[in-house]
Formats: structure tokens, C-alpha cells, sequence
């Protein structure tokens, strides 16, 4: 068993991407940029940056740049609190760790985000601390955060696991020293995984991994 388990959120506890891609291609239609899946995925899940700097080139200057921003996030901030789900077998699986190892969330999500999309999840009280992105500096796949995460625990890096389901995830927590299992979803399948030590179908295969039988 390893001394601290650390929780990426959307994608591996939330059902929360599609939500995020459906935001920003609604934001860029009104600019006249058709988002692509592929492109979300390059751009938002491998890179870590901003699909909405694809509108860059249609004319929109500082303040049409901000006002997609406000859009989007305005349109992801209703669709969290309308269709935001737990992945099934997510509180099954948190259930059997509980108590047995500490737990926290390291996550790229902004905070407000965060916990509208938690309101009614019932997963808060299964951890220790939750970072979320005003709580450092560089995000993902920047190591900082699951470094902050380890500093904070007071545990060593490489006697921690990190559960992702992104490619960037995947990296940073990699790139921080930790154990990584990753999950990808559908958005993130076809990924290349290769620095995480363990790619598992589902959640379900967790508990085995960790000697939970």
C-alpha cells in the first residue's frame, strides 16, 4: 500500500470533459471556430492550454478574448450544476480506502468549479485536503502541482500514487516522482500513457491493485 493516494477530479472522479468541450465549442461557435474533439483533446487534455486561443486568428482582439472566456466559463459553470455526474463506481471504491490510506484531490479545476460540481456528489469527506487550481502556481502537466500535494501531506513522492486520466496528468504527477495509474476516459483513449506504471480499464480495478481483494 502506498502512504498517500492523490485524485485527479474531472475525468476520474466527475464526469465533467464533455461538459468542458460542449462550453467551448458553444463559446467558439460565436466567433466562427468549429471546435473538433481531436482538437480539444491536443490542445485541452494533452497540453494543457486554451482551445480559445484557436479564435486568435478571426479578428477578436484583448476584449473579444476576454469575452469568450466570460462565455465559456459562463456556459460550463451551468452545465456543472445541471449534469455533472460521479463516476460510476467512484464512492464504492473511495468507500474501501477510507481511513485505510490518506487521500486528497490534486486538480486543474477552478475552485468555484469545483464545488459546484460537488454540491451533491457526496465525495468531499473522503479526503484529507483538496488542491485546486488558486492553490499553486504552475498547473499540469507541470509538476508543481502533485509536488505541493506531497509537501503538504509531508509524505515522500515516490511512496505516493496519483490516479489521472490525461496524458498531461499523467506527466505531471510522473514527472513529481509519484506512482501513476491511469484511467483514461473516452476522451482521453488512443492517448499515450507510457510514463504511468499502471492503465487500468476502469476504477473498479483499483482496490486490486492496491491488495484490496
Amino acid at each position: 500500500m502506498f502512504d498517500g493516494i492523490f485524485w485527479d477530479n474531472d475525468g476520474v472522479l466527475m464526469e465533467t470533459e464533455h461538459l468542458y468541450y460542449r462550453a467551448n465549442a458553444e463559446a467558439l461557435a460565436t466567433a466562427g471556430v468549429t471546435l473538433s474533439l481531436d482538437d480539444f483533446r491536443l490542445v485541452s487534455l494533452q497540453r494543457g492550454e486554451s482551445v480559445l486561443d484557436l479564435a486568435a486568428g478571426t479578428g477578436h482582439g484583448e476584449d473579444g478574448a476576454r469575452e469568450l472566456r466570460r462565455l465559456r466559463d459562463e456556459i460550463y459553470f451551468r452545465l456543472l450544476g445541471e449534469q455533472a455526474r460521479v463516476i460510476p463506481g467512484v464512492q464504492e471504491t473511495l468507500d474501501r480506502l477510507h481511513g485505510k490510506v490518506p487521500m486528497a484531490i490534486v486538480t486543474s479545476c477552478r475552485r468555484e468549479n469545483f464545488l459546484r460540481m460537488h454540491r451533491e456528489s457526496g465525495l468531499l469527506g473522503y479526503f484529507d485536503f483538496i488542491l485546486t487550481r488558486e492553490d499553486y502556481g504552475a498547473s499540469k502537466p507541470d509538476p508543481e502541482p502533485y509536488r505541493t500535494a506531497c509537501a503538504r501531506a509531508g509524505l515522500r513522492p515516490e511512496r505516493c500514487l496519483a490516479i489521472e486520466d490525461s496524458e498531461r496528468g499523467v506527466t505531471a504527477a510522473s514527472r513529481a516522482g509519484l506512482a501513476v495509474a491511469a484511467i483514461p476516459g473516452e476522451l482521453n483513449r488512443g492517448g499515450d500513457f507510457a510514463a504511468a506504471r499502471w492503465l487500468l480499464e476502469g476504477i473498479h480495478q483499483l482496490p486490486p491493485l492496491l491488495g484490496l481483494e
